[in-house]
């Protein structure tokens, strides 16, 4: 209800001439947010018609002969942002669905991507629901990476810069109807963390390119700068987006089972053990680039082994207690994606290995609630316990295998996104870094 009357003010804010412009957004393959803003006469139009653009300088997009692509608004995303004193500018946004110039959905959309997922999931009733921990780093310049503070987890202050970004940021976020959970500093230094309360997976994905916009858009209005880099810094933590998530049919959470020993029904065990099948071939689309290979190392909590525990948070897929008396608040929660991931892409691979897990009947294998890090390699051995890609090309060559990350992407992306990391890649390992130079040239 609250969602209809935000879109409803909205609405009439354009009508009344109190909204200067809206921006039309998107997002490319690789989850960059995209837009064009309109005037609200144009967005009348833009509504009935759909807004022309061309598609061929989008990454992964259409190539130039068949460049002409749609983008039609999304009404229900359409939101009044708010300003520095908490009441409505005089600018809105509104996600869009990509079209062709035919009015077929574009088949490069990741929005469509998750779209099409989802559709399958609510032919039978059903909703998949995620609530992201998003992590980031405030620096003075992201030329200098100068740090705000040396403090850590859960420090408590409300004078501090970091601090007064991240509640103007929670307030833009809650101005624009995005619940946020808690918003505290993390491990590393000038390490922050924002978690929203859980919505649909469409509307989750729309939240977090919304959040990385809006921290970023702030932190620049103050001069300085936000960033979700999973490893901006060596020797400390790195920026993790850990997804918690559950189906319901309804208001009942599929995912429980009160006489389980961890609470979870035979659906949730088949959606962890498919999770745990295919992590390695999805890896690629929940952590697309080189440098979030520097986060998944271990010693600094980002989870690299594959298995699930309840306690444990050396585990990849943990399954958080159970609230007595609030069945709705059983979940797993994925810890290995990372904040720069593209949202509609990741939710999509990770709800299609969950579901494949359940459809095929998965056997989930026993949890593990020791320090995985602590074992020897033997141990690990023994346990049956492997290992997330080590790198960008280690994941890439899993990926251009999966027949799952195929048939869920689409022909088009699954194509262009391989194609860009491949390309990414090769400009990486052609480079000669720093560390290089210091520790070999004056021996060799």
């Amino acid at each position: 209800m609250g969602d209809d009357r935000l879109r409803e003010d909205a609405l009439r804010a354009i009508r009344d001439g109190r909204v200067e412009a809206i921006w039309l957004w998107f997002s490319d393959i690789l989850g960059q947010l995209k837009g064009v803003a309109v005037t609200p006469r144009e967005f009348e139009d833009a509504l009935r018609d759909g807004m022309g653009f061309d598609g061929s300088s989008i990454e992964g997009f259409a190539r130039i002969h068949e460049s002409d692509l749609m983008a039609r608004p999304d009404v229900s995303t359409l939101r009044i942002f708010v300003g520095r004193d908490g009441t409505p500018s005089r600018f809105a946004r509104v996600f869009c669905d990509l079209e062709t110039p035919d009015g077929r959905p574009y088949e490069g959309d990741p929005r469509g991507v998750l779209r099409r997922t989802l559709h399958g999931l609510h032919e039978q009733g059903l909703e998949f629901y995620v609530g992201p921990e998003m992590e980031y780093f405030y620096f003075r310049s992201p030329r200098t990476r100068e740090l705000f503070d040396e403090t850590g987890y859960f420090d408590a202050s409300l004078v501090s810069e970091g601090t007064e970004l991240r509640r103007r940021t929670v307030q833009a976020l809650e101005g624009i109807g995005i619940k946020a959970e808690y918003a505290h500093h993390e491990v590393a230094p000038s390490q922050h963390e924002i978690d929203v309360r859980y919505a649909d997976a469409l509307t989750m994905a729309d939240n977090v390119m919304t959040i990385r916009f809006l921290a970023r858009e702030i932190a620049r209005e103050s001069g300085a700068y936000a960033t979700f880099m999973p490893k901006p810094i060596f020797g400390v933590n790195g920026s993790g987006m850990h997804v918690h998530q559950s189906v319901f049919r309804g208001d009942t959470n599929l995912f429980f089972d009160a006489g389980d020993p961890y609470n979870l029904s035979a659906f949730a065990r088949g959606y962890i053990a498919g999770l745990l099948r295919h992590i390695r071939e999805i890896t690629l689309v929940l952590n697309q680039w080189v440098n979030s290979y520097k986060r998944l190392t271990p010693g600094y909590e980002a989870p690299v082994y594959v298995s699930w525990g309840q306690r444990n948070r050396s585990a990849l897929v943990r399954v958080p207690r159970y609230r007595v008396g609030r069945e709705k608040s059983a979940r797993i929660e994925l810890r290995s994606p990372d904040p720069t991931c593209n949202p509609y892409l990741a939710f999509s691979a990770m709800l299609a290995a969950g579901l494949r897990g359940v459809r095929a009947n998965y056997d989930l294998p026993a949890p593990i609630e020791e320090n995985i890090y602590e074992m020897t390699g033997g141990q690990r051995s023994d346990r049956r316990i492997e290992v997330l890609p080590g790198s960008l090309a280690e994941a890439l060559a899993l990926a251009e295998q999966s027949e799952l990350l195929r048939e869920t992407l689409g022909h088009h992306i699954f194509e262009k996104l391989m194609e860009n990391k491949r390309i990414e890649w090769d400009r990486y390992r052609t480079q000669v870094t720093q560390y290089e130079l210091e520790h070999y040239l004056p021996v060799m």
